[in-house]
């Protein structure tokens, strides 16, 4: 049985490349942190010549040496989902009838946040107004926050 790829891992590689670059742009500390782990692994370039790297040609490097842990894959995709491309969640959160101002939940809101009936609602919006990229999404919910809409593994696998 060949292993299922995480959310991050499922999407094209130019995606990725483009969300690792992104990245890099708007987070002062990362290409010190991509560049320290790349350095960790060996191969002869030391950190303080990897800073220097142009940040395209860095974050080609941080994919092809899988220098990107768990976590890291999260925040690339909270930040497709929240901050690049929140269409999906704003569809998302308006169907399963959840408070929110584009597409970001308040910090006060305790999970769940929909009941089951809400967020099979909410899915089957995401799935008609945004097909295979939305179906992404929802995936990556189930992946990193199923606690938060119960139901949702349930109704994403009933809509494939």
């Amino acid at each position: 049985m060949a292993k299922l790829l995480s959310p991050f891992k499922s999407l094209p590689a130019e995606r990725r490349q483009a969300l690792v670059l992104e990245a890099l742009k708007r987070h002062k500390g990362a290409k010190a942190l991509y560049a320290q782990r790349i350095a960790a692994r060996g191969g002869g370039f030391r950190a303080t010549t990897l800073v220097t790297w142009a940040n395209d040609k860095l974050a080609r490097e941080v994919l092809r040496l899988g220098a990107l842990q768990a976590q890291d894959e999260l925040e690339l995709l909270q930040m497709l989902y929240v901050d690049l491309e929140p269409q999906y969640q704003i569809t998302f959160l308006d169907a399963a009838g959840v408070t929110h101002e584009n597409g970001v939940i308040p910090e006060d809101l305790e999970a769940p946040y929909a009941s089951a009936e809400q967020v099979a609602a909410g899915a089957a919006a995401v799935q008609a107004a945004h097909g295979e990229v939305g179906a992404h999404y929802l995936r990556t919910l189930v992946t990193y926050n199923l606690a938060a809409w119960p139901g949702l593994d349930t109704a994403l696998a009933a809509q494939a």
